[in-house]
């Protein structure tokens, strides 16, 4: 009898240290913010369980949203509260093709300014204005501008002329006076003024949605390539492209597809921002096979897969790894990745110009997209998340359809 109470009594103690060391390190180990995914099981691990006061249906049919939680040990204990984000599953169709984008901005593009020789000496019309290099001159005298040789057009027409101009500088609107001077040795009056409308060249698509159409390519803007900054889109399409051969990359030198563009016009752009260019395809595989797209939180360190075009053989799958994960970063690096695939190592050098936009494909979801190389190794490079494209995507489908209602 002794030995059976000594026995039970030791038993309660072990089972109580026991529940204290798993409470203590379940307060410390599940995250005060959770992520689950609408339609799916969401919980922490098989001996913690969460309830939601607002709602006690089954988190597996849980809508997309944000909610507070109980955290329990074995669904008895209270463990903590912590927060729920719900968001939906987003399915697409993963692609790698090449193709070619023309664009042309909304305004004409200061690419640089210069002084005129003036009989008084050298002066710089457009530096006298306070304009500058990545500004965007929007209207002269109040005249919409459509285009730069519009514009050089009216400013070689004038004599000593004096005009007001409007443009935008870190998305402000400014006013100022232009006034062009004679230079002396080309005999007509300047403004010192180098400027751009349009930009063009090729890349590769990430992914489209197959309901729609909608789709997202090169994991980062069309900037200017004197300026930097990023290229405000009038109107644009994509257009189809063909690898006409490749420089490799090597270490302290980037590499480059090089294409050509076909006559095909396959879509139309919406948006040209940091995390890619989105917009509307013409002709696309409605049957075609989708695949989830991963949250930023599933994404993994280890082996993936890419999605390229680099030679007349069409998209190809090539190995990868992805070496470090950034959750937090705003920017379109998410992701280190190197590429240990020696067929594209022998063909490309690693990542190139013109690879921007390959699919990054990793337990049968699309994770991310290949975004930059890194010039010093050229098999190393950054990803952006999927999720976070398919985010802005979606953001720029609405806007487009609000604007046009």
């Amino acid at each position: 009898m002794v030995k059976g109470i000594k026995f039970i009594k030791n038993l309660i103690i072990t089972v109580t240290v026991l529940t204290l060391i798993l409470m203590v390190y379940g307060f410390y180990s599940v995250p005060d913010e959770l992520y689950g995914v609408s339609g799916e099981d969401v919980g922490v691990n098989s001996i913690f369980s969460i309830s939601c006061p607002e709602n006690e249906t089954s988190f597996r049919r849980s809508k997309a949203g944000r909610y507070q939680v109980n955290v329990s040990l074995l669904g008895a204990i209270p463990i903590k509260a912590s927060s729920l984000t719900v968001s939906e599953r987003y399915y697409v169709v993963p692609s790698g093709e090449i193709f070619g984008l023309r664009l042309f901005t909304d305004g004409i593009v200061i690419v640089k300014t210069e002084s005129v020789d003036t009989p008084e000496g050298m002066i710089s019309p457009a530096e006298k204005a306070g304009l500058r290099s990545g500004d965007i001159i929007r209207t002269l005298d109040g005249r919409t501008l459509v285009s730069s040789s519009e514009l050089s057009a009216i400013l070689a027409a004038g004599e000593n002329k004096t005009y007001s101009l409007e443009f935008i500088r870190d998305g402000k609107r400014y006013t100022t006076q232009l006034t062009t001077l004679y230079s002396t040795t080309e005999g007509k009056y300047k403004a010192g003024l180098w400027i751009r409308d349009s930009a063009a060249g090729i890349g590769t698509m990430t992914f489209y949605e197959p309901s729609c159409g909608l789709f997202a390519g090169l994991g980062h803007g069309v900037c200017d390539v004197d300026t930097g900054e990023l290229l405000p889109l009038s109107q644009g399409d994509i257009v189809g492209a063909q690898i006409a051969g490749c420089y490799k990359g090597q270490n302290g030198k980037a590499g480059e597809l090089c294409g050509t563009f076909t006559s095909k016009v396959n879509g139309a752009l919406l948006a040209n921002h940091s995390k890619g260019v989105f917009g509307l395809l013409t002709k696309y595989d409605r049957k075609e096979k989708a695949i989830p797209i991963a949250m930023n939180y599933e994404v993994k360190t280890g082996k993936a897969q890419i999605i390229s075009t680099v030679d007349g053989e069409g998209p190809k799958y090539y190995d990868i790894e992805i070496t470090k994960i950034s959750l937090n970063s705003s920017d379109n690096k998410n992701m280190v990745i190197k590429v240990t695939d020696e067929e594209l190592i022998a063909k490309t050098g690693g990542i190139v110009q013109g690879m921007s936009g390959s699919p990054i494909i990793q337990q049968g979801m699309l994770v991310g997209a290949v975004t930059h190389v890194l010039i010093n190794e050229p098999t190393k490079g950054y990803g952006i998340f999927a999720r976070s494209m398919m985010e802005t995507a979606r953001e720029t489908l609405n806007n487009s359809m609000s604007e046009a209602s």
